[in-house]
């Protein structure tokens, strides 16, 4: 998981920061997936967009990202309050196959099992992707990622720990119990569905009180 995951946290962003283009995924990566995809519920009748897939060495899928509501931009000081922050509404879905520990496709080693936490640390990291703190030089941004990686992963292993909250949220129109935690930066969010998957969702602009997530019915509509 975590060489797959670390991509999805540095994925580049372009100038002005947007995320570059063609860092996304084509939903081919998405139907490949041998796992059901994970979106917010029909109360959201915004826009939905396709992120990314993370792949192990092999191809095979393991996770990806959906987006709701407005495409977000990296958040700094240039751009947080006002009419920009009122703009940046948005909630992603991040669905996590829900594999034990297994060999890799060529019998050399393992690959680690995925948990809830895989979940909260992917959601965790996405939110990282579209944040910088203000007065932060460029040539400083990706050691701040690096350790606040770091901190969204020792925060997802202790998902019992005092960071955490629990919050019931629809799954499948199933009360189903999530860890939460709020920061600075936004929110994230983390549990497991029915379907044999793991759900992580963050956040910012948007509460995450009253979502609820539903099996996506055809990917291909998000294009």
């Amino acid at each position: 998981m975590e060489t797959t995951s670390r991509a999805v946290a540095q994925t580049p962003a372009a100038e002005g920061g947007q995320q570059v283009p063609s860092a996304r995924r084509t939903v081919d990566d998405y139907l490949r997936a041998p796992f059901p995809w994970y979106g917010l519920d029909e109360a959201f009748t915004g826009p939905r967009w396709l992120m990314q897939v993370g792949m192990t060495a092999d191809g095979a899928v393991e996770h990806g990202s959906i987006g709701h509501g407005d495409e977000p931009t990296v958040r700094n000081e240039h751009v947080a309050g006002g009419d920009q922050e009122a703009k940046e509404k948005f909630a992603v879905v991040v669905t996590v196959a829900a594999n034990p520990s297994r060999r890799t496709a060529d019998g050399t080693g393992l690959l680690e099992a995925t948990s809830v936490s895989s979940a909260a640390w992917l959601a965790g990291v996405g939110l990282l992707s579209f944040t910088w703190p203000g007065q932060m030089d460029h040539a400083l941004r990706d050691d701040w990622l690096e350790q606040q990686t770091e901190t969204a992963w020792v925060l997802a292993d202790d998902l019992d720990g005092s960071d955490w909250s629990t919050l019931s949220l629809p799954v499948d129109g199933v009360p189903t119990a999530f860890h939460y935690r709020e920061s600075e930066f936004g929110w994230v969010l983390a549990g497991s569905a029915s379907a044999g998957v793991h759900v992580g969702a963050y956040g910012r602009g948007m509460s995450a009180y009253g979502l609820g997530f539903a099996v996506v019915k055809d990917i291909a509509a998000y294009v």
